[in-house]
């Protein structure tokens, strides 16, 4: 695949079952973040035409074409999916590469096989998380059940930097419980999930059921937001968006769930496998770029192994390749835009200004097999960065690593937990007792111990504190799209109902 082939396809809106341009006639361009070329176009939304989704999305629930069937059948449609995403891997891989810079590596070995097997998981094994639970009431001669239903109309809204990952994560789960959804994917990454939405026009879901919206236009996710047709938001993105989404929501006091930022600290112990806790430490940071919410962007080490660790850490990083995302001799790919690298170059100079070393990057790269015109930035680390330092508390979301010292398990603790932010973190220790400990204290929704970035379909995942609310993924991530009924009938033995001769 060249990566900067010029595709220029259009792609269009998917709109009550069917693929339709916008009501505007309207198109943005999609760039390739590799050479900073347009590569295809995609419909851009209007106001008016997210209306009409949350409308279709309105009449398929109420009129139970998808909500009242079993959901064995509707795990029909989402394993017919996942086979398809199969049969489509290597062109769907090769978009979410040419729309976000990520590299075909991480695209082909992950993104795609990954929203693959959440449709599957989602369409196959979930039937009895959702089953009737009897209560057991005491001294009341009444028969108690908790019933889960639907919520409703689901709004989805996602950012750039995992497109096909959290299509997955969030329509699988809100389909199979029997909502109707409406999903709006970011405009600076929506090819792939439009490529997406052709293919499942195939599977012939009932019309309405699922919508998905690419706009440029703020207002059109607005819309979707304070809808009063629209009975739950699930939304990732930062933080300050998510107040935004939550003041909006508040109309309507619609149910949301929040996956918001991050500012993870991946704590390493002296007595961890130190090439392991190495190698953790660049996925923690330097995967995707260090485009994700659950970035190991802070790195607390030990003062015992501190400039041993350190040492290997800028040799193994200075030795990645960076080049087009396309090429599968790429390690690190370009950042999404122009304006995200000048907004990460910003933040280095400011840990400059605020006393931190910079030890390894902290430049636009240049060289052989480096587009001038693409968004490249060097993975870049700090030294003796302090955590009331800038570049320790805000969350940069590119690949920019602050490394922490410290000297006892309660002042990794206390510099872990010492920010805004609860999404995630990494233990490294062969101490498995320690460890446990530490992650016991650690306030956030997920700690990785001697190992870093797994998700998984049985597991949930989501923050706290400033990282928002609510779960993606596993039960608890299936039971955000649903609301619990309790149906309680009277069981007196004479026939006598309990509020009978109250007046």
């Amino acid at each position: 695949m060249a990566g900067c082939e010029n595709y220029m396809r259009r792609y269009d809106l998917f709109k009550n079952g069917r693929l339709c341009a916008s009501i505007s006639g309207g198109y943005f361009e999609s760039v390739n973040p590799s050479c900073g070329e347009p590569f295809a176009y995609v419909a851009d939304a209007r106001i008016e035409d997210m209306q009409e989704a949350i409308s279709s999305a309105r009449k398929a629930f109420d009129g139970g074409s998808w909500s009242r069937i079993s959901i064995k059948e509707r795990g029909q449609y989402l394993v017919k999916i996942a086979d398809l995403i199969r049969e489509n891997a290597h062109e769907l891989a090769e978009l979410e590469t040419l729309d976000t810079g990520k590299t075909i590596k991480q695209t082909t070995f992950i993104d795609v096989p990954t929203v693959a097997d959440t449709f599957e998981f989602f369409g196959s094994r979930v039937e009895s998380w959702v089953e009737d639970e009897v209560n057991t009431i005491a001294n009341w001669p009444v028969k108690s059940k908790t019933v889960r239903e639907p919520i409703g109309v689901v709004g989805c809204i996602i950012p750039w930097n995992y497109p096909l990952i959290m299509f997955g994560w969030k329509t699988a789960p809100a389909l199979i419980v029997g909502n109707s959804v409406v999903f709006k994917p970011s405009s600076f990454a929506s090819v792939s999930i439009m490529r997406l939405a052709e293919i499942i026009q195939d599977v012939g879901l009932p019309e309405g059921v699922l919508n998905i919206i690419p706009s440029s236009d703020h207002g059109v996710g607005a819309e979707l937001i304070k809808s009063s047709d629209v009975d739950m938001i699930s939304f990732t993105g930062g933080t300050d968006t998510g107040r935004k989404v939550m003041q909006l929501a508040s109309i309507n006091t619609k149910k949301l769930c929040l996956e918001l930022g991050g500012k993870s600290p991946n704590i390493v112990f002296a007595d961890c496998d130190i090439n392991a806790a190495v190698g953790g430490t660049m996925a923690a940071i330097f995967m995707n770029q260090g485009q994700m919410c659950t970035a190991g962007s802070r790195l607390l080490l030990e003062d015992k192994i501190y400039d041993e660790f350190l040492n290997l850490l800028i040799k193994k990083t200075q030795s990645l390749k960076i080049g087009d995302a396309a090429s599968y001799e790429t390690e690190f790919g370009p950042l999404i835009s122009k304006r995200h690298r000048d907004n990460v170059l910003s933040v280095v100079e400011k840990g400059i200004e605020e006393g931190a070393r910079l030890v390894c990057g902290g430049k636009v790269p240049e060289g052989e097999g480096i587009n001038p015109n693409g968004f490249y930035f060097e993975p870049t680390i700090f030294a003796d960065v302090k955590n009331p330092m800038t570049i320790a508390r805000e969350e940069i979301f590119g690949p920019v690593l602050s490394v922490i010292k410290f000297s006892s398990e309660q002042e990794a603790v206390s510099i872990a937990n010492d920010n805004e932010y609860g999404l995630a973190a990494c233990i490294w220790s062969k101490d498995t007792d320690k460890a446990q400990r530490v992650a016991d204290r650690l306030r956030c929704g997920t700690v990785w111990v001697n190992t870093y970035g797994g998700f998984y379909n049985e597991a949930p995942f989501g923050g706290c504190k400033r990282s928002g609310f609510g779960r993606e993924l596993g039960r608890d991530g299936l039971l955000e799209y649903t609301q619990a009924k309790h149906i309680c009938m009277d069981a007196s033995l004479d026939g006598m109902a309990l509020v009978s001769s109250w007046f």
